[in-house]
């Protein structure tokens, strides 16, 4: 394929770990994938998720202010501390890689807001489980007291569950675009961005999780990425997964791919998500999306290997 100027890669979790040790040595890993994208020529946009690390935060704001009597703090202000974090160890990582590789740019994060409707129907089925493990008198207590919904989660006690509404707008997305055209490598929209909804004439975060890979095809979108790429475990989606009959695919057209999801090929919560997001974006814009792992990204760019929708 010839060289594409801009591409948006989508981390997934197994490239930032579960704590700050692990994610400290992780993000090497990622950022050695990232700067050989750099060295080749392509323009890049960053996202990554922040389950693990949001859930940290949360877990721990809520401890203080139950055992210390801290302030608390609200939900959408805890994805914003996870973005600074992930951030502050991508920006370190992937700066020292373009030093050694004598590339003189820079890495920046921008702490993403996205626009959600708040009519969007998933306020009223909340489904996204936050924070820390409740037994049912706590789950219930904590429902008079702070109108949280509470559900039972895996037969490991009650959660708090929040909505997952649709991305509507990246707000800070002429300043990402302005960056990426200076030539800047952006990290940007972690953790599917910051929920926000328009109140009058400002906006306001509200308790809920985008959906990252969502949010990364609308960015993709908004800056007009050549190619959207989502990185995670696998170096191409298969159908018949773990069974007798399992089929690697080179490429699959979005009518293809329709047809998978319909026939339940890929699984809620895994593939499917990053799937619907690639088919979005190149219904979209009639780009190309691809997933693979994050050591084939650069050979998945040249096509000779991952997956891609067409």
């Amino acid at each position: 394929m010839n060289k594409c100027k801009k591409i948006v890669i989508a981390l997934g979790g197994n490239a930032l770990g579960n704590t700050p040790e692990e994610q400290l040595k992780l993000v090497k890993k990622a950022a050695k994938s990232i700067v050989s994208l750099v060295r080749e020529g392509y323009q890049v946009v960053v996202t990554h998720g922040n389950g693990p690390q949001v859930g940290m935060i949360n877990m721990a704001l809520e401890y203080s202010h139950e055992e210390e009597n801290t302030p608390e703090v609200p939900f959408a202000e805890c994805g914003a501390m996870s973005q600074g974090y992930i951030g502050y160890h991508l920006q370190q990582a992937i700066q020292q890689e373009l030093y050694k590789n004598d590339i003189a740019k820079s890495c920046v994060t921008v702490v993403t807001q996205v626009l959600v409707d708040s009519k969007d129907k998933a306020f009223s089925n909340p489904t996204k489980p936050i924070g820390s493990f409740y037994s049912k008198e706590e789950a219930e207590e904590l429902e008079k007291e702070n109108g949280w919904v509470m559900k039972e989660d895996a037969g490991r006690g009650y959660r708090r569950v929040v909505a997952s509404p649709k991305p509507l707008k990246i707000i800070e997305k002429g300043v990402i675009k302005d960056l990426l055209h200076k030539g800047h490598i952006v990290v940007a929209a972690g953790g599917g961005g910051i929920p926000v909804v328009q109140k009058w004439n400002h906006l306001v975060g509200v308790d809920a999780v985008i959906d990252k890979d969502k949010t990364s095809a609308r960015l993709a979108m908004d800056v007009k990425a050549d190619v959207f790429v989502i990185l995670t475990a696998v170096d191409q989606v298969c159908i018949g997964f773990n069974t007798e009959h399992e089929k690697k695919l080179d490429e699959m057209t979005v009518s293809e791919a329709l047809i998978y999801m319909d026939n339940k090929e890929f699984k809620e919560g895994s593939m499917k998500p990053k799937v619907e997001a690639c088919v979005e974006f190149v219904k979209n814009t009639k780009k190309v999306a691809i997933i693979t792992s994050l050591e084939k990204a650069l050979p998945a760019l040249n096509g000779k290997t991952g997956t891609w929708i067409v």
